[in-house]
């Protein structure tokens, strides 16, 4: 039933809670680690349920990457949603969506409560200096595996190119390129 495009409600109860219960669990371990924001973690996605799971397609990310981004919110909060909706029903969106926003938030509470002692501790300096040298290779990655889903066609490259200079030097908006 996965990827039938209607949630998997047809899936027995204790089968989604199931899926659910293991795609809040891995939601919430990459929500950990959102330095670098939304694209690292569709790297990690890319990785996971395109190269080693093979449970959707590198295009079926890309179309639900676009459609996140261009939804209102968070790009990733969306991209978690659709995903979660598309494995595991509306249970599956809503709790990789709880489980996305959870470790930043408490983090990001720690760090506020603590911020004039994390602010001049040099230690803490050095290891953000050192996570924002990482996130450069990882989004990289990302982009790169996306680039192959969305150009499978020599006319794309065009169409992105002619697209770009419209953008760029001709002042055309994007929602004229869109439309």
């Amino acid at each position: 039933q996965e990827g039938n495009g209607k949630g998997n409600e047809s899936m027995p109860r204790k089968e989604q809670w199931k899926k659910a219960l293991w795609l809040y669990l891995y939601f919430a371990k990459v929500g950990c680690y959102t330095f670098g924001g939304g694209w690292s973690i569709i790297a990690q996605m890319q990785k996971l349920y395109v190269e080693k799971e093979k449970t959707i397609t590198s295009q079926e990310l890309l179309d639900i990457t676009s459609v996140g981004r261009s939804l209102p919110g968070t790009m990733i909060g969306n991209v978690a949603m659709l995903y979660g909706y598309r494995v595991g029903g509306f249970l599956g969106g809503f709790l990789c969506v709880v489980a996305m926003i959870t470790p930043p938030m408490l983090v990001l509470s720690v760090i506020t409560y603590f911020y004039t002692l994390f602010k001049e501790n040099l230690w803490v300096m050095s290891a953000m200096t050192g996570v924002r040298a990482a996130i450069v290779p990882i989004i990289a990655s990302a982009a790169v595996n996306m680039v192959k889903g969305a150009f499978r066609f020599p006319p794309c490259f065009v169409l992105a190119a002619a697209a770009f200079a419209l953008y760029l030097f001709f002042n055309v908006s994007c929602v004229m390129l869109v439309v």
